[in-house]
């Protein structure tokens, strides 16, 4: 199963209140690029949840609890006629024994061209298998 890296700012929704909510949708991804990584999702797909902000650091597992569908605060639609924005249910399944940080992520040579890294704008972004194992591994998840 892929993998994504959902981006959280931790003052607005942080994968504490994910663990506490226990599912909860993701939404709020505006960004062309960002929501067509969403499209491509399905359903059981593995997220690493990763705050923002002060924090910078890949913090939690989850998966996705349901298939992207139309944002239902925006019935918009895009050129092609299909929903403009799209969400997706994510399930909390644990916390990282130790958050990755950005600086650490940067630093290993195995992530240079990691989106993260490259394009670090984007609030959902898939994760290679290989770096996926690493950030796992490094994680304790």
């Amino acid at each position: 199963m892929p993998t994504l890296l959902l981006k959280a700012d931790p003052g607005e929704y942080s994968f504490d209140d994910l663990l506490r909510d226990k599912v909860a949708r993701w939404d709020g991804i505006t960004n062309a690029q960002a929501l067509n990584f969403l499209r491509a999702a399905r359903r059981g797909d593995a997220a690493l949840v990763y705050h923002t902000g002060d924090e910078k650091a890949v913090v939690g597992l989850a998966e996705l609890a349901s298939d992207p569908y139309p944002d239902p605060d925006d019935p918009s639609l895009n050129a092609r006629g299909e929903p403009k924005l799209v969400v997706a249910d994510v399930r909390a399944i644990r916390r990282a024994r130790t958050p990755v940080t950005l600086a650490a992520i940067k630093a290993d040579p195995r992530f240079k061209d990691f989106l993260l890294v490259t394009n670090s704008r984007l609030s959902i972004m898939p994760v290679p298998a290989a770096l996926d194992r690493a950030l796992r591994a490094l994680a304790g998840l």
